[in-house]
């Protein structure tokens, strides 16, 4: 079936030719009959052939019908399209404003009417399809567009196209005839570009307007102002033409009337001024000068100008404008300047007097301060002649009770110790008042110094019944040694001495770089307003103390020490919770050698006989008393000793004896200025190295180095029994 027809004909033509064919085929179905039954089969394609034929008729009848309908939408679609447009254009035709349309390309699709018609040029090559780079360079061309002074078409066109990449811009275009447009231009959603032209002519007329009466009113508060105030006010342009000036910088000037008026040169005025004025300093025309030719120095410039009669001063004042214009300010400061000259013959007056004041103290200050090191160099010296017999008491005392059973004897010793700890701290007091004391900070084991320090202290705790501890610590510090010693001796005894029941602790604390020792004790506490009088010399808090516990020297030498040192010292008390001192001191940056540190003297005790190992001692000391009892201590104890007053001496006694000493004992001050360390240079060269140890009463830092580099050790006086037992006791003798 679908070969009986063409698709393509129209649907009446293919309607017309089917019912044709149907009638056909219906009429040869009913005229024509067989015996097979042909004429059925031809009924029955007939029938088929029809219900084919109505159901391509439905389909091409609705295809028709929806054909029709999409016509009629078609047309609606376009009537609104045209009535859209209609519409649009009516609308911007009657917007106020100059409106114009670029699409997404930048072509113009459309514009209204007011568009550019302050331009007539260009509103008469406005098209549709004009590109908006071709619309820029129409307009830049216009006779009707003020360009600003200096700009050509083509700059101003290509800030314009620059300017045209925003989203959103806005600014003032400058007709002739002192018209002017503000422009608007806004990108749209498909990126397009809408541009709204507005006249602001009246507008910036107004504002100008109101910006000229707004200046004459300033201009007339700024006359008022500049009229009142005290200095004088002149005002000059870029030009150096006198635009204004005030009554008082014609008052101040003196000037004849004449100099002002608008336009007069700064120049003129200046010549005029130099008749009635001299600069005060003699560079002040040069740096004016230099000042009015570089106009890119924005400083301002200050100079003072003279009156030749009068002697009127005045401080000028000159500072650059925005316009390169300057300002000059006078001010009268004549009666300033003449408290200023008072005020100086005033200041050298009275700096004569101090300076005669000043040379009294000096003179005072001198004699006080050789009173004062007289009286230093005096406790020295006397510190150092009491120990020489306090030395050789103590060795009396030590020989007189050899086997420690006589009570006399003991508390004799006891006596003694307690004038040996007063007279160094005296010694103290004097070498740390005295600035040629040097300390000699060096790296040491701080456990080697509180273990020391714990041996010595531990029976007098134990003896009050106080716990008494000190911690170990494997730190290593940078101080000196023997100063150091000192500052925690007095700490810890005076802590052991004011504790009457509880303990006393003595332990270190890292704190980054630096290290704390810490004295912890639980005695009476210290009250808030007594904590600077405990640092004085003969002060102490409790009384009921005794003159053999101590001149309350302790503190004050803990304190000049540590100032000495640069240590940090702290006091932390609560009355009746006890005390805690604390020093600060730097960390070494390495492990220090253990330093070996001169042991406390202890009292006189017994100890073994030495008798039979036949030790020769040679002693060397220049006072005779201690010599006498050196001997007899060391005769106690079953050595053989040659004293001897000297160095001639000593080696006489060698030389006759024919007999080289096991050790040596040789006091650093003898007479005649000899010195103990030069004889025992003396005898190494002669009899080889011998076990020797330096006697001395001076604690000096210099004494100790020299004795370092020798390889010796300084044993100070009063001699420590112990410590000179010790020593003795380890020596081999020559034939041993």
């Amino acid at each position: 079936m679908d070969n009986l027809v063409d698709p393509n004909e129209p649907v009446e033509v293919q309607l017309a030719r089917l019912h044709k064919i149907s009638t056909v085929l219906m009429r040869r179905v009913e005229t024509q009959t067989d015996r097979d039954g042909a004429a059925y089969s031809q009924f029955e394609r007939a029938v088929v052939l029809e219900d084919q034929v109505r159901r391509r008729t439905e389909e091409l009848e609705h295809a028709l019908r929806l054909l029709n309908e999409s016509n009629a939408r078609l047309s609606a679609a376009n009537q609104e399209i045209e009535s859209a447009r209609r519409d649009l254009s009516s609308a911007i035709e009657a917007v106020q404003e100059g409106f114009a349309l670029f699409g997404v390309d930048d072509v113009l699709l459309l514009f209204n009417g007011r568009f550019c018609w302050q331009m007539p040029d260009v509103r008469e090559r406005l098209r549709p399809g004009l590109s908006f780079a071709e619309y820029i360079r129409i307009v830049s061309r216009s006779p009707m567009l003020e360009l600003p002074a200096g700009m050509t078409p083509e700059t101003w066109a290509a800030m314009r196209m620059q300017r045209h990449r925003r989203d959103h811009l806005i600014f003032n275009l400058s007709l002739s005839d002192d018209r002017w447009l503000q422009i608007s231009e806004h990108r749209t959603a498909n990126s397009g570009t809408a541009i709204v032209q507005t006249d602001v002519t009246e507008l910036m007329r107004a504002e100008r307007e109101q910006r000229e009466r707004l200046l004459d009113n300033q201009g007339r508060i700024v006359r008022a102002t500049l009229d009142h105030l005290a200095q004088g006010v002149a005002i000059f342009d870029a030009q150096g033409l006198l635009a204004g000036w005030n009554r008082r910088f014609r008052i101040l000037t003196g000037l004849p009337p004449q100099t002002f008026a608008l336009g007069t040169r700064f120049s003129r005025v200046t010549e005029q001024l130099q008749q009635l004025f001299r600069p005060a300093d003699a560079d002040a025309e040069a740096r004016i000068a230099g000042w009015l030719g570089d106009r890119a120095a924005q400083r301002s410039l200050s100079f003072e100008l003279l009156q030749r009669d009068t002697g009127l001063t005045l401080d000028a004042f000159a500072q650059r404008l925005p316009d390169d214009g300057f300002v000059l300010s006078l001010t009268d400061v004549t009666a300033e300047r003449d408290a200023l000259r008072r005020l100086a013959r005033a200041n050298e007056e009275l700096e004569a007097r101090v300076a005669a004041r000043t040379d009294e103290l000096r003179d005072a200050l001198a004699r006080a301060e050789r009173s004062n090191a007289s009286k230093s160099r005096f406790v020295a010296a006397a510190s150092h002649d009491l120990l020489q017999p306090l030395s050789a008491a103590r060795l009396y005392l030590s020989a007189a009770d050899a086997a420690g059973t006589n009570t006399n004897v003991q508390k004799a010793g006891e006596a003694l110790n307690n004038v040996e700890r007063i007279i160094e701290a005296l010694a103290d007091i004097s070498r740390l008042e005295t600035e040629e004391e040097l300390t000699e900070p060096s790296e040491l084991a701080l456990n080697d110094i509180l273990s020391s320090l714990a041996s010595s202290f531990a029976p007098g705790a134990a003896a009050k019944g106080l716990r008494f501890r000190v911690r170990p610590t494997t730190a290593h510090v940078v101080s000196d040694g023997l100063y150091l010693q000192r500052i925690l001796q007095n700490l810890i005894s005076n802590a052991i001495r004011y504790t009457e029941r509880g303990g006393v602790l003595v332990g270190a604390r890292r704190r980054d770089e630096q290290i704390r020792i810490e004295v912890w004790d639980s005695g009476p506490g210290i009250r808030e307003e007594d904590r600077s009088v405990i640092f004085e010399e003969f002060r102490r808090l409790h009384r009921r103390a005794s003159a053999s516990e101590g001149m309350g020297l302790g503190l004050a030498i803990v304190e000049r020490a540590c100032a000495r040192l640069g240590h940090r010292l702290e006091l932390l008390s609560h009355p009746g919770q006890g005390s805690l001192f604390r020093i600060t001191l730097p960390l070494a940056q390495e492990p220090a050698h253990p330093l070996a540190l001169d042991s406390a003297g202890g009292d006189p005790r017994h100890l073994p006989s030495m008798a039979g190992r036949g030790l020769l001692v040679l002693l060397v000391d220049n006072d005779a008393e201690l010599r006498r009892a050196m001997v007899a201590l060391l005769e106690g104890w079953g050595i053989t000793v040659l004293d001897a007053h000297g160095p001639d001496d000593a080696i006489a006694l060698i030389d006759e004896m024919d007999f080289v000493p096991d050790a040596m004992l040789i006091d650093y001050q003898l007479d005649d200025n000899a010195d103990g360390l030069d004889l025992v240079a003396m005898l190494r060269r002669r009899f080889g190295w011998r076990p020797t140890r330096i006697i001395s009463a001076d604690r000096a830092p210099g004494l100790r180095e020299r004795c370092a580099r020798m390889g010796l050790h300084a044993m100070p006086k009063p001699l420590d029994t112990e410590a000179l037992y010790h020593f003795l006791s380890n020596v081999c003798p020559a034939g041993g």
